[in-house]
């Protein structure tokens, strides 16, 4: 194999030419053939039984230049990046120049590599003081949810339904008199006032009495995820079974030794305030590396190539999906609720790609500038905590495996290139 590499006119964007020997590229063509012979039916043949030579005569000598491209071009492509130390950040252009029988395969394949990083200042970067101190009304937010946790519901038998209710109903929704898909419900628990229901229904619900019947109007908001309801009126039959009402336990002493290890309310609210300041303290460490990195991205020179942007959006795309198939959807089906297609999609997640490419661009960057390393040590610590976390203590296989090294060295230098900006930042 024999490769040229050039830039062409676009920043951070090289063409290679590659050169397969014509000897080479016979050969995928013959192991192409002895793939693929038992699907070819001539006549006079038995099926599959056919010389290559007839094969080519019978549909022509290029029938097996597809498989035979693919079957050395990847690898050749790969092997040409290695030798040439390219750090490539986008999907190949390829394109055929030559492809015959007997003679040299001469391919190009032009690709976007890493982009030159500028660092601008990045040590002694002026961010104003990131903190949150829990407040009286957290606490007492905080209380709210254990006591809810910790209600009873009670039969209410002797009154109409009111704000705070829990309505045990049955209903069916029409729209221009036609019953519609998934507006049917028997024995649905509603809290009235909880605003989970059609703006409107739960209103109409405050007043009836057990047993009795009712038709609600409503309107569907516009921005509803059924595109088929959205902004339509609709009538729904409405029938209350029962009234259950919550009844909240007292806060006091005896409340907190009910809920937690504590014998008084003092000190189960103490314990409340310093769990809270402790998730207050890491969300505002990680909003304040986040705007050191944020002004240093600020600060940098950088141009980063397309390719680089769609293949971080379609990695977001598969998150995405990915996420979705634990709620039993698909891409499809969310596009369709979200009345979205999938370009627009690709469109907004654009500037979240490009930011997060920056980052880590300018992490990458420190990292060298500032000789910064993960120790063995460190790796290996790591690894550890990782594979007891996956109960792979044991799994020798997954201890060595060298990729795994690699993710845990980039994360652990990362770490270290965050906390260096902080450490070497101004806050005021």
């Amino acid at each position: 194999m024999k490769c040229k590499v050039e830039k062409t006119q676009n920043a951070n964007e090289v063409k290679l030419e590659i050169i397969i020997e014509a000897e080479k590229f016979n050969e995928a063509i013959k192991k192409v053939y002895f793939k693929s012979a038992k699907y070819f039916n001539i006549p006079g043949f038995r099926k599959g039984k056919a010389p290559m030579q007839i094969v080519e005569r019978y549909y022509g000598k290029e029938i097996f230049y597809e498989d035979a491209f693919n079957e050395v071009a990847q690898e050749a492509l790969e092997e040409a990046v290695k030798e040439n130390k390219l750090e490539v950040v986008s999907r190949p252009d390829i394109e055929v120049t030559q492809i015959e029988k007997e003679k040299d395969l001469i391919f190009t394949a032009t690709m976007q590599t890493k982009p030159e990083v500028k660092l601008g200042k990045y040590k002694g970067i002026e961010i104003k003081k990131i903190e949150y101190n829990v407040t009286n009304e957290d606490i007492e937010h905080e209380l709210g949810h254990m006591q809810e946790h910790n209600s009873r519901l009670i039969t209410i038998e002797d009154r109409p339904v009111e704000k705070g209710d829990i309505a045990t109903i049955d209903f069916e929704g029409f729209v221009n008199g036609e019953a519609f898909e998934g507006g049917k419900a028997q024995g649905h628990d509603l809290e009235i006032g909880s605003n989970s229901f059609i703006p409107g229904f739960e209103d109409q619900v405050i007043g009836m009495k057990i047993e009795e019947e009712k038709e609600i109007k409503v309107t569907f908001p516009e921005e509803y995820f059924s595109q088929e309801l959205a902004g339509k009126d609709a009538t729904f039959k409405v029938k209350v079974n029962a009234i259950k009402k919550k009844e909240l336990p007292k806060l006091d002493d005896e409340f907190a030794k009910d809920v937690s290890e504590f014998d008084t309310l003092k000190e189960l609210k103490e314990d409340i305030k310093q769990k809270q300041q402790k998730q207050n303290d890491e969300k505002a460490k990680y909003e304040t590396q986040e705007e050191v990195i944020k002004t240093v991205c600020k600060n940098m020179e950088v141009e980063i190539p397309s390719g680089m942007i769609e293949i971080e959006i379609d990695n977001m795309i598969k998150d995405i999906e990915q996420k979705l198939s634990y709620q039993g959807l698909n891409m499809e089906k969310y596009l369709q609720m979200m009345g979205k297609t999938q370009e627009e999609i690709r469109k907004e997640y654009e500037p979240q790609a490009i930011d997060g490419i920056k980052s880590r661009l300018a992490l990458e960057a420190i990292i060298k500038a500032e000789k910064i390393e993960a120790s063995e040590k460190e790796i290996d610590e790591k690894l550890k905590e990782m594979a007891k976390n996956y109960g792979k203590e044991n799994d020798e296989e997954f201890i060595k495996n060298e990729n795994v090294r690699n993710y845990l060295k980039e994360g652990i230098t990362s770490e270290k290139a965050i906390d260096f900006l902080v450490e070497n930042a101004k806050i005021k």
